[in-house]
């Protein structure tokens, strides 16, 4: 048979003229093509004429009643399927292509994928499924501004360095950097933390008291960053360290320093020093969208933390209380004879999540804090933190 274009059937004895047939898709022509060959087709029975002659056009066949109706042909059933689908011919091209397990990375399944040059993939294990999860949870895109507040009755068990560590969390899988606000009272050291003391002496000391001070005349983050230190993609606010002004930050004057950074970042992390009772604790709370209570494993540490709770419930933040985000830290790497699990379940009953973060020289220093030179148990912890916050925003 001669071979139809699909762009120009020409008209013979058998088939009506009707012009060129115009077809918008690549089904209008198939089906174009498959009405021409049907049409054309020999006939197969007793009464067929010579090999090689083409019959004369038979005549066309009474209509069927609608109940008996002969099935459509292919380019009928071709154009009705277009007509309800709605679509072009390839609506779906997805679905012409295999799919891919993910890459696994590490472990005795990344050695076989790379020796194999990727031939054996077994893809990833059920701890790099874990891992991408919280990846993913930590990345996710966020409509708005959002503010985390890390406290504690206590002074020593670890607020800071979560606060640091989950920052530089946030900053290594979100594609927007974080930005971190010391509010403590107390003379915080949130940035020599993320900086390292030495780092830190010798850069331009710049407050959230000099912020204050120009606040109204910021307008860009250009203008917002002469203010700021940066670890990485952390962007870090540092708490004023002259003692006769330290305790004067009001809620009124954190409230502005809040909706300044709320045009600029889409997650922000406030380390508020010790109790809940100072006087910028008011407007940190009113903005909070979740809270970090911190705690260690002490008697003492959990009682402290339950309070802490307790006292937010009573006061008006009930929603925050229910929602915190409990951290314990192993920081003093308690002895044998403290019942972990114990305390573990005195506090998860009364809060959203509850995440140990264990022992590591890394954070118990009171030194810088990099996630480098931390023990992979602490970076996981750190990034069930970071999921969990994010988890509450959404």
């Amino acid at each position: 048979m001669p071979t139809i274009s699909t762009d120009d059937v020409e008209a013979t004895d058998e088939t009506p003229s009707q012009g060129p047939i115009q077809s918008s898709s690549w089904a209008a022509a198939a089906a174009a093509a498959d009405a021409n060959e049907e049409q054309n087709a020999p006939e197969t029975d007793s009464n067929s004429t010579a090999p090689g002659v083409i019959p004369p056009a038979p005549s066309a066949p009474p209509a069927a009643p609608a109940s008996s109706a002969a099935p459509a042909s292919r380019a009928e059933r071709a154009a009705a399927d277009q007509a309800s689908s709605g679509s072009g011919f390839i609506t779906t091209p997805s679905s012409f292509v295999k799919e891919q397990k993910p890459r696994p990375v590490g472990g005795f399944r990344g050695m076989l994928f790379n020796m194999t040059g990727g031939a054996w993939n077994l893809g990833p294990s059920a701890k790099q499924r874990e891992e991408d999860e919280l990846a993913r949870r930590i990345s996710r895109q966020l409509h708005g501004s959002f503010n985390t507040a890390v406290l504690s009755l206590k002074g020593g068990i670890g607020k800071t360095s979560t606060t640091v560590g989950v920052g530089l969390t946030l900053a290594e899988f979100r594609g927007d950097p974080p930005c971190a606000i010391d509010a403590n009272p107390d003379s915080g050291d949130l940035v020599e933390r993320a900086l390292g003391e030495g780092i830190y002496q010798r850069a331009t000391p710049r407050t959230i008291t000099d912020l204050l001070k120009n606040v109204d005349n910021v307008d860009s983050l250009t203008g917002l960053s002469r203010y700021m230190h940066h670890a990485g993609r952390l962007h870090l606010i540092a708490g004023e360290q002259d003692p006769e002004v330290s305790d004067s930050l009001t809620a009124e004057e954190y409230l502005r320093i809040r909706q300044l950074i709320a045009s600029y970042y889409s997650v922000a992390l406030t380390d508020c020093g010790t109790g809940v009772t100072h006087n910028a604790m008011k407007g940190i709370l009113q903005s909070a969208d979740n809270l970090i209570i911190a705690a260690g494993y002490a008697v003492s540490g959990a009682k402290r933390a339950r309070s802490t709770l307790q006292w937010l419930a009573g006061h008006g933040y009930e929603d925050l209380a229910r929602n915190a985000i409990v951290v314990i830290t192993d920081k003093d790497e308690v002895s044998t004879r403290v019942d972990k699990d114990a305390i573990e379940e005195h506090l998860a009953g009364i809060c959203r999540q509850l995440i140990s973060v264990p022992h590591d020289r890394g954070v118990a220093d009171g030194d810088l804090v990099t996630l480098d030179v931390l023990k992979p148990e602490t970076r996981r912890a750190y990034k069930e933190i970071a999921a969990a916050i994010v988890d509450g925003y959404v």
